[in-house]
């Protein structure tokens, strides 16, 4: 384990590591963080508890991991982060522990935060996400598998960010932006479906047609929300238009923060 480890880093006695770890110089690994096989620490990281790091992670120069949220409403409850297998997490991220008592900061499996990335209290990233440098997620962000993230742009506290959504660079996010729709611009808003994302993904002929559908019934008809809505109950049964409904039907929940629109056609007098 010693050919692990360099001389230099500075590791609690309460943290639990894998014996395949690796540390890299000055990181220092504080009490109550567990971390798995294979992951890799870079040099001057830090990682205070508790936190919990899976397996086969690469943690790269200058990333702070589990330090207390940037929330004033904090007052040393114990809170965690948690964090899966296989994530690339690269130069100077930073990832806060929750707010509350018992909760946590969740970052999934297999996503890429690119460098300067800054994850507040209570977010939660799930499966094969990317996010691109210099992204600022505020507390209670969601986003969901398989988004991708443009760089240097802000999400508002509390938005929830779709599977499979596309989110271009420089954009300000302050609501909801649904699954499988391209959104950009400053004020934000949702463009077309993310073509290129979803063929990458494996949607299948049939299954993209009723996106694009849905997507005109959303967004091209000039109909209401509640009135696109049950439309959307028309088209062909699928996992990705109940996912789509669900998403949609939620954001108007109390506590949401609603949905980004679209620069709609107008509709004929």
């Amino acid at each position: 384990m010693a050919t692990l480890i360099h001389p230099t880093a500075v590791i609690h006695p309460g943290a639990e590591l894998h014996p395949t770890v690796q540390i890299g110089p000055y990181a220092v690994i504080g009490d109550n963080v567990k971390v798995g096989s294979e992951t890799i620490i870079g040099a001057h990281v830090v990682l205070e508890g508790p936190t919990e790091i899976g397996a086969r992670n690469r943690i790269f120069p200058g990333a702070a991991i589990g330090l207390e949220p940037q929330d004033l409403k904090y007052n040393g409850a114990p809170s965690w982060v948690t964090i899966g297998d296989d994530n690339l997490i690269r130069e100077y991220v930073t990832i806060n522990r929750a707010t509350g008592a018992g909760q946590a900061t969740l970052i999934g499996n297999g996503n890429l935060l690119m460098a300067y990335v800054h994850v507040a209290h209570n977010c939660a990233i799930a499966n094969s996400v990317v996010i691109a440098n210099g992204v600022a997620l505020a507390g209670h962000v969601h986003i969901e598998s398989r988004a991708t993230i443009g760089g240097v742009l802000g999400i508002h506290q509390f938005v929830h960010i779709g599977r499979l959504a596309m989110v271009g660079g420089m954009s300000r996010i302050d609501r909801d932006v649904p699954p499988y729709m391209l959104v950009e611009g400053n004020p934000a808003r949702v463009r077309s479906l993310n073509l290129v994302g979803l063929k990458r993904a494996g949607i299948t002929t049939e299954q993209m047609s009723q996106l694009k559908k849905a997507f005109r019934t959303l967004y091209r008809s000039g109909h209401t929300l509640s009135q696109a809505l049950e439309n959307l109950e028309l088209l062909p049964e699928s996992e990705h238009l109940q996912h789509l409904r669900r998403f949609l039907q939620l954001s108007q929940m109390e506590g949401r923060r609603g949905l980004i629109p679209s620069r709609r056609l107008k509709r004929e007098e």
